[in-house]
């Protein structure tokens, strides 16, 4: 990987012309540095050098990051939380700095996380923080898009990093893909494999070396869900896993060395444990209280200790909130699944651990609080000092290394006493001094040869770790900032007495496009801060090329802005997830590039580095380089730089049932283009298929959209049950193009994009649909439910909050409530009334499952768990074949319900009025039959229809059954005009 440098820039230690740029590993660079702080002038060469990618062993000074995965890393945090600013990350940064304690939290989905916990350890003990996802969350529901699947999951990834902003903590992520609701961990092991999930967490566990583990879950069906009871099993099974060289042996290379964690603990369950036993909120039935411990293979019956309580509702004196607060704040970001938090009270508020096992080395000796923290405690002992690294190398350890440690240690506990809690000049020359000490011994671990591999592996990580962390201090100290943006100024102007900003951007490059950066660094407390170098890092692998702009800057000034023009390599792959399926039924993501395994997504295409140097050593602020958007009501908004191609095709819509009457099946090809671009675009049909016209011409002169070019399909020789592909193809300056992406997020939630081919799936199926009817629907965060319904041929109207208040309810034969529209529309209660007018007065009002409880003609009513049937193959019983609603205008048969995907449906009624009829009855293995999940009644002269059956992720899939089934709700109320029927 290589970033080509035109410009010839000259040395100011020689005078020297510098033709080419190669990869400069930190070591060297640090050599020369700290040569520069003997007397010789040899920074200036770092003066817009442009280096060739790969990652540096020397830290960044920077605003953290969740998504980092190595040391050093760009952050793509433009803007840091309050938290993460000034004095407060001041005071975090030298809390990490003065303990070496680290844990990783083991949970199943984005939400499982103990936020308050995490808070705490990052926050309040200055803990290396790590959070294991095992699934991105793509099986849930969504509150605030239609988004699903692997879409979905890209929405909560970046949710959790949001979250994990405020948490402190790192994120990792496995490579399960959640599939939905399960009920044991049996067959959530079945979906995924048990050496999958267990590879995913020693991997993560040899990674980052945690002295602790930490598991929200127990591994039991106090869980309830599977899903949960898999993670807490696998924490527990990872603790004596990962330091054993015989498990996963494959991944012993790249400096990855077995680790035998100290301590693993779960939370102990929320649930009370009565004379019943504990509950099963997945099942809904009781079971015997019995906990596993999967280390030792004990079984504990009754009530699990308390082993560790930390105080996590303690007010912060520096942050100004408790750890509770900042971290519902944190989990509010993840609104797909709760559609914002409130504001948490100030108050006292703990968290409570079981501990399963304890390491040898770390068994408390006595003495200590029976019921104290994670790290010491009545069971536990483990010495989070920065003398107590020396343990990694043995009982012998050599002399040098401890005495350094302590060195380190005592001046650094020393510093902490004596600051009077303000940043000082005398402190960060200490600062930077110990600094200094701490490099000496990285320099003296990786050369000694009597070391072995795993007691460097476990060193060096640690002291890069506290590199990151002088460095984090030293920035706060002396006033650095780095702001790495797009730019379309060939010069820099002053910002004048309102400060300066970034212009508005586009946020994405093409391969070979050419754009300006302005990296703007200052400093604002000590001159003695020297700005030794500023550079472009590519990170995409591909060989970018950049020219600075303008003179030397300054080495030494308040502000300094560089501009560099930049040519993105013409083979630059675009920024996408690599994480992909080829089907959604797959339980698991294929990696594209294995080394980006466990990651939130690629690397960013492009950062700025910035080394300042003070006392002889380097600090490194290390961005990646934004682009600026405005959003009304936002203001600008900072987003990373990605890649796209020059062109990109869409295809809508991207599913959809051959038409009914035999006709043309209508596809809609959208072609966006990154700058001026012509060309044709053509369909790729099965054998025999004509489409009209056979070919179109686009043409733009700037980046956008072209109008949506109208093709009509004429299908031939379709057979029942198969299913077809359409696939439209772009052609463009002599190159094909068949896919495109699309913008995953909402307001306020960083966007990602997600690659989809440009192409319809489409079937025939045999449905039958009352003609002329007139339908409105109701949307709630978001289904597909519309467009399946237009494929059959009415095209329903969107009703919007004022027509659902005000407008003739009577212009509309079938009103239809989308999923969970009662928690998102509240115009929908208050308008109720007017619902079940429209009823009584020959309207048909059918209503998709909701979250809770909601008004209607007659009561029914929801459990305080609702019920749900998760097996998607769970056998369907019609208690009643001969009903209206299941004989017309379609026989509905037990058949209807094969070839579902995911699961039966969400949220059975537990109770209704006698006045409703259940016509099905459906149960996972070993729950209670669920009646509750078609129900009709007929008040006054019309029809409504209860369903709980999960309709809307059947549709978009094409399950004929779905199709059938649907066309019966919509026409339960007319007097059949005459059906249209698939030829």
């Amino acid at each position: 990987m290589r970033i080509n440098c035109r410009d010839h820039r000259r040395s100011a230690s020689n005078g020297r012309t510098l033709a080419d740029c190669t990869l400069t590993r930190m070591r060297n660079i640090l050599d020369r540095v700290r040569g520069a702080a003997r007397g010789t002038v040899c920074v200036a060469v770092l003066t817009g050098l442009c280096l060739a990618g790969g990652s540096l062993s020397c830290l960044r000074a920077q605003a953290p990051d969740p998504s980092m995965t190595r040391p050093g890393e760009p952050t793509s945090i433009a803007l840091a939380l309050p938290e993460d600013r000034g004095q407060n990350a001041l005071e975090q940064a030298l809390r990490r700095l003065n303990t070496t304690a680290s844990v990783m939290m083991i949970v199943a989905h984005p939400d499982d996380e103990d936020g308050a916990l995490l808070t705490y350890l990052s926050r309040g003990l200055g803990a290396r923080a790590t959070l294991l996802t095992l699934t991105r969350g793509e099986g849930g529901q969504n509150a605030m898009t239609a988004d699903t699947y692997d879409a979905l999951g890209v929405m909560r990834t970046n949710e959790l990093l949001a979250a994990d902003a405020y948490y402190g903590a790192k994120q990792l992520w496995g490579t399960e893909a959640d599939f939905g609701f399960s009920k044991t961990q049996e067959e959530s092991f079945a979906r995924w494999g048990h050496d999958r999930v267990l590879f995913d967490a020693v991997l993560a566990v040899r990674r980052e070396r945690p002295q602790v583990i930490v598991a929200t879950f127990v591994g039991a069906v106090s869980d309830g869900h599977g899903q949960h009871q898999v993670s807490g099993e696998i924490a527990q099974e990872v603790f004596k896993a990962a330091g054993d060289p015989k498990v996963f042996p494959e991944q012993l290379k790249d400096g990855i060395e077995p680790w035998q964690p100290l301590a693993v603990y779960s939370m102990t369950p929320f649930a009370p444990i009565t004379d019943k036993g504990m509950f099963d909120y997945a099942t809904g039935k009781w079971a015997p209280a019995a906990f596993k411990n999967y280390v030792t293979g004990e079984v504990v019956h009754g009530a699990l200790t308390a082993d560790a309580t930390m105080p996590v509702g303690d007010r912060d004196a520096v942050l100004g909130r408790s750890y509770v607060q900042i971290a519902r704040q944190g989990w509010g970001e993840q609104k797909s699944q709760n559609g914002g938090a409130n504001p948490t009270l100030s108050g006292p508020a703990s968290t409570s651990y079981h501990l399963w096992a304890v390491a040898d080395e770390a068994k408390s000796k006595g003495g200590g609080n029976a019921n104290g923290g994670l790290f010491h405690n009545g069971k536990v002992d483990i010495d989070t000092r920065l003398e107590g690294l020396a343990h990694l190398a043995g009982r012998n350890a050599p002399t040098w290394l401890t005495d350094g440690l302590a060195k380190v240690g005592a001046g650094l506990r020393d510093l902490i006493k004596a600051r009077d809690g303000q940043p000082s000049m005398e402190t960060a020359h200490t600062l930077a001094g110990l600094y200094k000490q701490t490099l000496d011994l990285r320099d003296r671990v990786a050369s000694d040869r009597s070391l072995t591999s795993a007691t460097k592996a476990g060193l060096q990580l640690e002291l890069d770790a506290k590199s990151e962390e002088f460095q984090a201090a030293l920035r706060e100290l002396l006033g650095l900032d780095v702001t790495a943006v797009r730019t379309k100024e060939s010069t820099v102007q002053s910002g004048g007495p309102r400060g300066g900003s970034a212009e508005e951007t586009a946020r994405s490059v093409a391969p070979g496009e050419e754009f300006r950066v302005r990296v703007h660094a200052s400093q604002a407390y000590s001159p003695e801060a020297h700005l030794a170098g500023v550079r472009l890092v590519s990170q995409s692998g591909d060989a970018w090329q950049t020219e600075r702009l303008g003179g030397e800057p300054p080495l030494a000034a308040g502000v300094t802005d560089v501009l560099f023009k930049v040519k993105v390599a013409t083979n630059a792959q675009a920024t996408r997830p690599f994480f992909t399926r080829p089907t959604i039924e797959q339980p698991y993501y294929d990696i594209s590039n294995g080394a980006w395994r466990e990651r939130s997504f690629a690397p960013w295409p492009l950062a700025a580095e910035v080394e300042f140097t003070f006392d002889g050593v380097p600090v490194r602020i290390s961005e990646v380089v934004q682009t600026m958007n405005r959003v009304t009501g936002q203001g600008g908004i900072y987003q990373p730089l990605v890649v796209t191609p020059e062109v990109g095709v869409s295809v809508t819509p991207e599913a959809r049932i051959l038409p009914l009457n035999g006709g043309s099946l209508p596809v809609k090809v959208t072609v966006h283009t990154q700058g001026a671009a012509e060309g044709t675009v053509s369909l790729r049909l099965p054998e025999g298929w004509r489409a009209d016209p056979a070919e179109a011409h686009f043409k733009r002169g700037s980046e956008g959209d072209t109008e949506p070019m109208q093709f009509s399909v004429d299908p031939d020789g379709v057979k029942p049950g198969k299913a077809y592909a359409v696939q439209a193809v772009a052609q463009a300056a002599g190159k094909s193009y068949s896919s495109g992406w699309r913008s995953i997020g909402y307001p306020g939630l960083r966007p990602y994009n997600l690659y989809d081919d440009a192409e319809l799936k489409t079937r025939k199926v045999d449905v039958k649909l009352d003609a002329g009817l007139r339908i409105g629907y109701v949307m709630g965060p978001g289904d597909l439910v519309p467009e399946a319904i237009e494929a059959m041929g009415p095209v329903p109207h969107l009703l919007s909050a004022d027509e659902v208040a005000g407008a003739d309810l009577s212009a509309y034969d079938v009103i239809v409530i989308g999923i969970r529209a009662y928690s998102t529309r509240p115009e929908l209660t208050t308008a109720q009334p007017r619902l079940d007018a429209f009823v009584r007065n020959g309207g048909t009002l059918v209503v998709q499952y909701q979250s809770a409880n909601f008004p209607a003609p007659l009561p029914l009513a929801l459990g305080r768990i609702p019920d749900r049937v998760v097996d998607e193959q769970a056998p369907v019983e019609l208690l009643d074949a001969s009903a209206p609603l299941l004989q017309s205008p379609n026989r509905i048969t037990p058949e209807d319900f094969n070839g579902w995907v995911e699961e039966r449906g969400h949220s059975f009624m537990e109770s209704w009025d006698p006045g409703y009829t259940p016509l099905t009855e459906t149960a996972d293995a070993g729950q209670d039959p669920q009646r509750g999940g078609l129900l009709v009644t007929h008040p006054g002269k019309g029809t409504y229809v209860y369903v709980a059956y999960a309709l809307y992720r059947q549709l978009p899939e094409l399950v004929p059954g779905a199709y059938r089934i649907l066309a019966n709700l919509l026409s339960a109320g007319t007097a059949g005009k005459g059906p249209m029927t698939q030829r």
